[in-house]
């Protein structure tokens, strides 16, 4: 056993560096390798993700990045440094001009509209707002001035009103997808417009159409194109050169490397972002039984086994359906780089509207949760009440989780290896609960481990994002959540709660126990504890 004082400080050693932060390494995209994150600044880390193009309800894929580079800006922060997290918004696009006309809205309302619903739920996924999180729309200015300075420079030129950007005088294109000529021909988005000198060149500025939102330009009216926003904004908030660009990998090509373009071509090689981070694909899997129906390695409505389905991938009915932080939990399980694949498990014959489905993933991390919430509600209990021990001996199995978990994180942000940490300590503090480590340990080193957990397990949750609210507030919607998914009746689990307490308190354990059973097979287990009754919606 370890003195709870002396490993506390001996922790703070083995977690300080040189420079007195921890180590952190990632997998740069630009390298392809594993490097360890040395910032620009000592002790500060200054951060740019990609944020979302906003014209709908995003889908799971979506929020990949936005729980990964959550968790990267938790753990930074956790081990010392100061973080500047900036992730725009893109509110002005073609696809927001096109669904606005579509509905018949204003597309500067249709576009804040739907920015409003995206915060709402990505705060249900439990990730904090950004530091910065700038409109497109309102830098218009700054966009302008790095396109005058590209045209100076000349790797810009006017055409009919537009600007492009000139790849062929940018003799870094194509290092950071390092995608061959033909493929980056294939893979660019495409423009449209007339005038362009070269296949590749991307928009800077489109000119004006009737009927779309313009802004006046020294070419005339018009709209930025989609790379200069990140361009210009990264630069006003983290300055010319920054530690961290951040994104799914579909953005590597061509979003990231025409932003890269555009900024080391007002500012030189070696400027923009110093460490390249990107998110693998989400995946779907369309299972019956034993039988694979359909997959694919991306979620999309291009995907023709995927379209009918798509409505069971929005963010907002999976949170809806199993809880925001089951579906961070989800997407934790499998380390950001790597594909994760959302599986669908539904009967073919079923019209996919009405069918009755189940995401397996989502239910497994539903129950995770659960048992979470009721661990700490458990260590509340046992803990209410009680002075905090003095220094001493804890059980070894409760030494070392968290510092595990943290180097966990500190190697490119493992999370499945820190979720396994995670998950060894609720499992330890239900055994010392349940009273089943052997030898029984004496009683002050009992409380002293209890303590111990709830204080390290309040820690973790912190920086992955999990556990942190109480446990009779999550708890008690997830009641309400399984019942409403179960179909049952909310009141009639109520009244009859209501008469089993009563009966408990007449001391009429036989009218108790038959209202149990009862409850049983409505779908509810009754627990009673020494702080009260308690009741859950049974597996």
């Amino acid at each position: 056993m370890h003195s709870l004082g002396q490993k506390a400080a001996e922790s703070a050693a083995d977690t300080a560096s040189s420079s007195g932060l921890a180590k952190v390494f990632v997998h740069d995209s630009f390298q392809q390798r594993k490097v360890e994150l040395v910032p620009v600044v000592p002790g500060e880390i200054r951060m740019y993700v990609c944020g979302p193009t906003v014209y709908n309800l995003f889908h799971v894929g979506n929020a990949r990045p936005l729980v990964v580079f959550d968790v990267v800006a938790r753990h930074l922060r956790a081990r010392g440094y100061r973080v500047t997290f900036v992730r725009n918004v893109t509110d002005v696009d073609d696809k927001i001009i096109s669904r606005a006309n579509e509905c018949g809205d204003d597309p500067k309302c249709f576009a804040a509209r739907w920015t409003a619903e995206y915060r709402r739920d990505y705060q249900s996924l439990g990730c904090q707002p950004p530091d910065v999180e700038p409109l497109a729309t309102e830098h218009i200015p700054e966009m302008i001035a790095q396109i005058e300075q590209l045209i100076a420079r000349g790797i810009a030129y006017e055409s009919s009103g537009s600007v492009y950007f000139a790849v062929a005088a940018f003799a870094a294109y194509g290092e950071l997808s390092r995608l061959p000529r033909e493929d980056q021909l294939c893979g660019a988005r495409k423009e449209i417009e007339d005038g362009k000198r070269e296949p590749a060149d991307f928009a800077l500025w489109k000119a004006a159409k009737p009927e779309e939102p313009s802004w006046p330009s020294p070419w005339g009216p018009g709209r930025p194109g989609w790379h200069i926003e990140c361009s210009a904004m990264s630069e006003k908030y983290l300055g010319s050169t920054f530690d961290i660009h951040g994104g799914g990998i579909d953005l590597r090509f061509p979003h990231h490397e025409n932003e890269r373009a555009q900024s080391q071509g007002l500012h030189g090689p070696g400027t923009f972002a110093r460490y390249w981070l990107h998110n693998g694909f989400i995946g779907f899997r369309w299972v019956f039984g034993d039988k694979l129906l359909a997959e694919g390695s991306k979620i999309a409505k291009s995907d023709e086994a995927m379209r009918k389905l798509y409505h069971m991938f929005v963010a907002r009915n999976c949170i809806e359906r199993h809880g925001g932080e089951a579906v961070r939990l989800w997407l934790l399980t499998t380390q950001y780089r790597n594909p994760l694949a959302f599986d669908l498990d539904m009967n073919p014959d079923d019209p996919p509207e009405t069918a009755t489905f189940r995401l397996p993933g989502l239910e497994e991390a539903e129950k995770r949760i659960e048992y979470g919430y009721q661990t700490r509600q458990r260590l509340d209990d046992a803990l209410q009440g009680q002075k905090p021990e003095a220094p001493g001996v804890v059980l070894p199995e409760s030494d070392g989780w968290l510092a595990r978990l943290f180097a966990a994180l500190d190697d490119d942000f493992n999370t499945p290896m820190a979720l396994a940490e995670w998950s060894g300590a609720l499992a330890l503090a239900n055994r010392v609960l349940d009273g089943k480590v052997t030898p029984p340990p004496a009683k002050d080193v009992r409380r002293r481990t209890l303590q111990r957990l709830s204080i390290d397990l309040e820690r973790a949750g912190a920086v992955l994002g999990l556990l942190t609210r109480t446990p009779a507030e999550f708890l008690a919607e997830h009641r309400l959540r399984r019942i409403q998914v179960r179909g049952l009746d909310a009141a009639q689990i109520e009244s009859q709660l209501a008469e089993r307490a009563q009966a408990r308190q007449a001391k009429d354990f036989a009218k108790s126990d038959a209202l149990r059973q009862s409850l049983w097979e409505l779908g509810v287990e009754v627990m009673d504890t020494p702080t009260g009754t308690r009741w859950r919606v049974r597996d």
